[in-house]
């Protein structure tokens, strides 16, 4: 899912930014996909796991930091940057108001990728669940009081052989963020019943016009 973010992300960047910021930039999912020649690629992330994977060269500079701390955003505004690219991480900002505001201070184009409510829509149904996540309208209104920018609302399904693999996927990737989503007796029961073999996703992406 991630690669299929990244992908669709990347085809909005119609120029070929030289200094690039990633926030949220995971195991190097957007850096590994850029086939432009550029000078700088920064990436951001607050787990030290995957910045550890992440791809490393005299071009490519990995800093550890948390986008729900502003003294980041007071650290990054020393550089300068063509363009600043998050996938499949801003869903987790505590004050997305204050990131957008924080994002906007650094004065270049961007292109986000978020997931939004929408995010395991069968599962939270059939679980009677509220969406962990915020609406794509919420991040619609957010994102365009401090961007002029596009929108596209991208949904995507991810099918599994079981349901057994479908609920190892959601342990192992984190897309349900901190929150244990069920108890055992829950899950156990939710896959009994759960009524097909595949989880939702939708993604708001908002680009730079």
């Amino acid at each position: 899912m991630q690669n299929k973010v990244a992908d669709k992300l990347l085809s909005y960047v119609k120029t070929k930014p030289k200094h690039i910021l990633d926030l949220g930039c995971g195991s190097g999912a957007l850096v590994k996909k850029i086939d432009w020649e550029y000078e700088k690629f920064i990436g951001v992330d607050f787990a030290k796991g995957m910045l550890e994977l992440h791809p490393k060269t005299e071009k490519i500079e990995c800093i550890y930091g948390n986008f729900n701390d502003k003294r980041l955003f007071d650290a990054l505004l020393r550089d300068h940057y063509d363009y600043i690219l998050s996938a499949s991480a801003l869903q987790w900002a505590e004050d997305l108001d204050g990131v957008f505001a924080s994002i906007k201070e650094l004065k270049a184009p961007i292109a986000l990728a978020i997931f939004t409510a929408n995010t395991f829509k069968t599962l939270n149904a059939t679980a009677n669940l509220e969406p962990l996540l915020r609406t794509s309208q919420e991040i619609i209104i957010l994102a365009k009081k401090y961007f002029n920018v596009n929108i596209e609302i991208v949904e995507y399904k991810l099918e599994f052989q079981s349901v057994r693999d479908m609920f190892k996927y959601i342990k192992k990737s984190g897309v349900s963020g901190s929150r244990a989503l069920l108890s055992y007796k829950q899950t156990k029961k939710l896959m009994r019943e759960y009524p097909v073999e595949y989880l939702e996703f939708e993604v708001t992406f908002i680009h730079s016009r």
